[in-house]
């Protein structure tokens, strides 16, 4: 773990490139604390198709006004997808057309801030997050829904059932998720120091297009020797990421590394599998995925050895097997 990042992401050698990558690391995920913001209230959310750009998207009105979009591929059983900072439902295609293809219904939705959401100003935070979930969830009337979570995202599942409870749920996935706690705590002694996460945000306003694609290497463990790099997979990062309003983009930052999600985890009563690579540079697991598969009472984890917190994309067919497996065990 590292105690400081380095400000040199417009170095433009590899070697230096790689360097600036390898020290952001150690800190990036996804998840957690603001302000709170009260449960949303008894109005029902209104789903519509949108007309952006001159395509229909579906979205769901939230009670702020703000539009979340989201995909909804296949029938069946219903997989709900959270997505981690700064990407889009997008990061979750993998899994949503494999899943579709085995007869499930597969929902992903770009958080508020994110991809085709609206670039709120305001509710940049883990209970709005979680909030704006229960909102989709309601309007599309989802039952006996598998939510899963990576990064962030899992922050924003974990924080959901905390809130909401598991009326609607049946099981849970965390992939490479942020909770309990990334901010490291006199009770948190392997967190990530808050200067890590100070640099992050100076990253983000001197340079952010440059940081995402800096931040692509340790993400997909493309920074390690001998790692076969897709260029593809690099640029559809930087894609997804400049999706995000600068906004998200700087404020997600304190969410995913400031929330505290303990007493969420505690209150996960449902079969929840816990997945996490043991080279996560960027969530690093001894503080996160060893911690949280104690913390819920009726969890499963499984260490992918040599993976990165990108796995969705690196570890796709292990993944979508493990994913398939413990789904199919809820039917």
């Amino acid at each position: 773990m590292l105690d400081t990042i380095t400000t040199t992401c417009r170095e433009t050698t590899r070697r230096g490139v790689l360097t600036d990558a390898a020290v952001l690391a150690a800190t990036l995920s996804l998840a957690a604390a603001g302000p709170a913001v009260a449960a949303p209230n008894s109005r029902v959310p209104v789903v519509r198709p949108s007309q952006r750009k001159g395509h229909e998207m579906n979205s769901v009105a939230m009670n702020d006004g703000a539009d979340i979009f989201y995909k909804d591929w296949g029938s069946g059983q219903p997989v709900v997808f959270s997505h981690g900072w700064p990407l889009t439902a997008d990061a979750f295609e993998d899994q949503m057309f494999y899943l579709a293809s085995q007869g499930f219904r597969c929902i992903a939705h770009d958080r508020r801030g994110h991809g085709r959401s609206s670039q709120t100003w305001q509710g940049n935070d883990m209970d709005t997050y979680a909030d704006d979930l229960a909102q989709l969830v309601q309007a599309l009337d989802l039952r006996d829904a598998i939510h899963v979570g990576h990064s962030t995202g899992g922050g924003e599942v974990t924080r959901y059932i905390g809130r909401h409870g598991t009326k609607r749920v049946a099981r849970a996935v965390l992939i490479g998720a942020i909770p309990p706690l990334m901010l490291k705590t006199a009770a948190n002694p392997d967190g990530t120091p808050i200067a890590a996460f100070d640099q992050i945000r100076a990253n983000v306003v001197a340079d952010r297009s440059q940081f995402w694609k800096d931040l692509s290497l340790p993400f997909y463990g493309y920074n390690r020797e001998g790692a076969k790099v897709s260029e593809g997979i690099r640029e559809d990062f930087w894609r997804q990421s400049m999706m995000a309003g600068f906004p998200a983009s700087y404020f997600c930052v304190k969410v995913f590394s400031e929330t505290d999600l303990t007493e969420d985890l505690k209150k996960i009563d449902v079969p929840t599998l816990v997945i996490h690579g043991d080279d996560d540079q960027i969530v690093p697991i001894k503080a996160s995925a060893l911690l949280s598969s104690e913390l819920i009472p009726n969890a499963t984890l499984k260490v992918y050895e040599g993976a990165p917190h990108g796995l969705a994309t690196t570890h796709k067919d292990r993944l979508n097997q493990d994913l398939l497996a413990f789904i199919r065990n809820s039917a």
